[in-house]
């Protein structure tokens, strides 16, 4: 999995630091490294091999029920699936009930225990079980809390307690949140990412090197889809540059990322050249993710990837959002029966967990979307802004007859001149889209009116970027209303220090 130079020469420190003695309870040998090198891999079946063979060998070694977690954890974020999510997580207590008997000495004693509680809050708020996902973040917590002040200079806890402040102090309102605060759990997002920068950046040096890419995993997943950091995809390359190739996670974090942040070339790329064959989990969501990647390019081979994710998943998050896809194309080549057939798909299959499929279902139940609007949004999404600027560029919100339209058509614009670095233009364009669509349920003028807010702070316009932000907040019963106005709230915050 790593390939770091001095590894060979860091592995007996590393052996030697879990393996307290011969009778150690905690004992993270060559042949567990093996197998967490594996589930990094995205190579599963290798992992549970070595495994068994720990089993086999040593039985009373504490480090197996923490890392049986770590495989059903990533078994259930590559397949999605809500029945191997049922049917594997009693697991979870027979783990726990078996590390309350290991050596409570050692600094693995609360921090498996924390590890297996936060992966399964994580895995269940996918799923909707935010009460149970609470308890589970509150549990992790004070266990990694207890443990820094058992062991202060053990740098595994800020990777939890990290993760932990970040996701918590930017996440909007909503039933988690509301739960979470039930249980008295509260985060600040700008400690947690200075923890995990601060581990991700030293961790290489120190004997605890192979923990690196979980520590990069968690970490550049939430600068891009949690804190949003301006510098998201920059530090995703920087960051994952250390990790080896034969890393099927390495891909998909690197190509959501691009996605995220609007590099589909990128994305494409990595994904056209992810690691592939029968050792390697399967993990249908990258066919989705080249989907939208393509379909950001406007290459209409996006429908094969679509359709073969939809055929291979097993999951609930995305079905509708790849069916509405699915319809885009229809209506790019001017069919309109293909798009109400793929709209009809996205109203009546799959969930709606997550906000993208929420959209979607959003979407598929109103009219179709402009055609020309459309391509420009892709484009844009996708980072090729000549391209969605000359697909504008001789149009005018009167050539557009709906209200909503209008009010994209502006802020279509603004999001194209911002990413193009035409700050002073962009406030312009959403200015525009805020006046015309704050009354609509649509979600452009309230967005306008936060991204307007964030260039203003950048620029240092603080005045005009707190006026921002509050018309932002006063937007009511819109489409992303709860992370639209929870990114509003905290920077209001930050402008009315």
């Amino acid at each position: 999995m790593f390939r770091f130079t001095g590894r060979t020469a860091l592995l007996p420190a590393l052996i030697c630091l879990f393996s307290f003695s011969a009778k150690a309870a905690f004992d993270f040998n060559a042949n567990c490294l093996k197998a967490y090198r594996s589930v990094f891999d995205l190579k599963l079946a290798n992992a549970r091999a070595y495994l068994d063979t720990e089993r086999r060998l040593r039985p009373a070694n504490d480090m197996i029920p923490l890392l049986e977690n770590y495989i059903d954890y990533f078994q259930i974020l590559s397949s999605d699936s809500k029945k191997e999510f049922e049917g594997l997580k009693a697991g979870k207590s027979r783990r726990l009930d078996r590390l309350e008997k290991a050596d409570r000495e050692s600094p693995y004693y609360l921090f498996a225990q924390a590890e297996i509680n936060l992966q399964w809050a994580l895995i269940r708020g996918r799923f909707g079980e935010y009460f149970n996902a609470a308890m589970e973040i509150r549990r992790a917590n004070a266990l990694l809390r207890e443990n820094q002040k058992k062991f202060p200079d053990f740098p595994l806890n800020n990777k939890g307690l990290g993760l932990i402040h970040t996701v918590l102090g930017s996440m909007p309102d909503g039933t988690l949140k509301s739960a979470l605060s039930v249980v008295g759990i509260r985060g600040n997002t700008r400690q947690g990412t200075e923890m995990m920068e601060k581990l991700a950046s030293t961790l290489l040096k120190t004997s605890y090197e192979a923990f690196y890419e979980e520590t990069a995993f968690y970490y550049t997943y939430v600068l891009a889809d949690v804190v949003r950091d301006p510098a998201a995809y920059s530090k995703t390359l920087r960051y994952t540059a250390q990790i080896s190739d034969s890393s099927l996670l390495k891909a998909y974090l690197q190509a959501y990322v691009a996605i995220k942040t609007g590099h589909s070339e990128k994305a494409i790329a990595v994904l056209k050249e992810r690691p592939r064959g029968a050792t390697y989990q399967p993990f249908p969501y990258l066919d989705y993710l080249e989907g939208v990647a393509l379909l950001n390019k406007l290459d209409l081979s996006a429908e094969a990837s679509l359709e073969r994710f939809l055929k291979t998943n097993k999951g609930v998050n995305y079905i509708k959002d790849a069916n509405l896809r699915l319809g885009w194309i229809g209506l790019i080549r001017n069919s309109a029966g293909s798009y109400a057939a793929y709209a009809n798909r996205a109203k009546s299959q799959g969930y709606t967990y997550v906000d993208k499929d929420k959209q979607a279902q959003n979407d598929a139940v109103g009219p179709a979307p402009d055609r020309t609007l459309l391509q420009a949004r892709l484009l844009a999404d996708g980072g090729f802004l000549t391209r969605a600027a000359q697909m504008l560029q001789h149009k005018s919100a009167s050539d557009f007859t709906g209200a909503k339209d209008r009010t994209e058509f502006h802020y279509r614009l603004g999001r194209i001149a911002e990413d193009a670095g035409k700050e002073q233009s962009a406030i312009g364009h959403y200015q525009s889209a805020f006046q015309a669509g704050k009354t609509l349920p649509a979600y452009f003028a309230a967005n306008a009116a936060l991204r307007m807010g964030k260039l203003l702070e950048r620029i240092g316009d603080i005045s005009r970027a707190k006026e921002a932000y509050q018309n932002c907040i006063a937007l009511k019963e819109h489409e992303y209303e709860n992370s639209i106005e929870g990114e509003a709230k905290a920077g209001l915050r930050r402008v009315s220090r």
